[in-house]
């Protein structure tokens, strides 16, 4: 029986990369589950973390392919996609960078939202777009040139991190990749007015850094998962950033090809604050000043500190 569908989308979103309307044919099952992030907020960490989860398994399995990404126009027909999607006989997991707005919502579905400081993304999202292979940047142009929207080739990624920077905090286009309402300020501000339905978790990546174990026991329950105690270490262990920086190529094999030095290059650092010695002052206090203009209070120190640190 499909479940009830509890609202529609209410916008429609199409960057150069992104399409909301690939998933107007999404069929739904009653325990769907998805990952909704801003790019480079800890989307693959949260994937192999509900991975593990959903299998009670440490072992390393291929993430992209076992978490479909609808919205995604890289990988290719929407129609595969789904195909693959409905293939699965696993409780399901998808990937979005959707603003959630942008996405039907049904009932049964849980819908996992991972944030993380806005000046970290940006620092990680420049060294992901500055890293394509040239197949990718090819395929991206065809995108691009194919799309009435744009007609145009993929712009080129600014070099230095700081002017990259001064691009993603002044330009919404520029920063949703050619549609503002897949920006940073936009997508965490559709989440966060959903915190608190049933359905919505809440999880920030500062706070899988400061309490891993403590981060992936409410995710389980949330999801409604018991896993054995004599499994949890096992598991907590996996998702550290060492172990899947050495497993990346087990992990998303597909790496390989989309980016140069394939899975070493995105799982880069995993870490937050690289941005200090980096973004000019004056784009720095921009930033802040945006913050305060597009974000609540709250939502701002949410976004900033997560809900572990104690920082007032």
């Amino acid at each position: 029986m499909t479940p009830k569908l509890i609202r529609g989308p209410r916008i429609e979103v199409r960057s150069r990369v992104f399409d909301s309307a690939r998933w107007k044919n999404y069929q739904p099952r009653h325990d769907d589950i998805l990952i909704a992030t801003y790019s480079k907020c800890g989307t693959t960490w949260m994937q192999r973390i509900v991975s593990m989860l959903v299998f009670g398994s440490a072992k390393p399995a291929k993430v992209w392919e076992i978490s479909p990404w609808p919205d995604m126009l890289l990988f290719g027909p929407i129609e595969q996609i789904l195909a693959t999607a409905e293939a699965q006989n696993h409780r399901r997991f998808f990937k979005t960078h959707l603003p959630y707005d942008a996405l039907p919502i049904y009932e049964g579905t849980k819908i996992i939202h991972v944030a993380r400081d806005g000046r970290d993304a940006a620092m990680s999202l420049h060294n992901h777009l500055s890293n394509f292979s040239a197949s990718s940047l090819a395929r991206l142009n065809e995108i691009s040139l194919g799309d009435p929207k744009f007609g145009d080739t993929y712009p080129a990624v600014p070099g230095d991190p700081a002017r990259f920077f001064h691009e993603w905090v002044s330009n919404p286009v520029f920063e949703g990749q050619g549609d503002p309402l897949v920006s940073f300020f936009n997508v965490e501000n559709t989440y966060w007015a959903a915190k608190d339905d049933s359905n919505m978790l809440l999880v920030h990546y500062a706070d899988l850094k400061t309490d891993r174990a403590g981060e992936m026991r409410r995710i389980a329950k949330f999801l409604g998962i018991e896993i054995q105690e004599s499994v949890w270490p096992s598991l907590i262990e996996a998702a550290g950033f060492e172990a899947m920086k050495r497993q990346g190529a087990e992990l998303i094999p597909a790496a390989e090809n989309l980016f140069e030095d394939g899975a070493d290059r995105f799982f880069n650092k995993g870490t937050n604050g690289r941005w200090q010695d980096v973004f000019t002052k004056a784009d720095l206090a921009f930033y802040d000043a945006k913050v305060k203009a597009e974000f609540s209070p709250e939502l701002a120190h949410w976004v900033e500190h997560g809900r572990l640190s104690g920082a007032n």
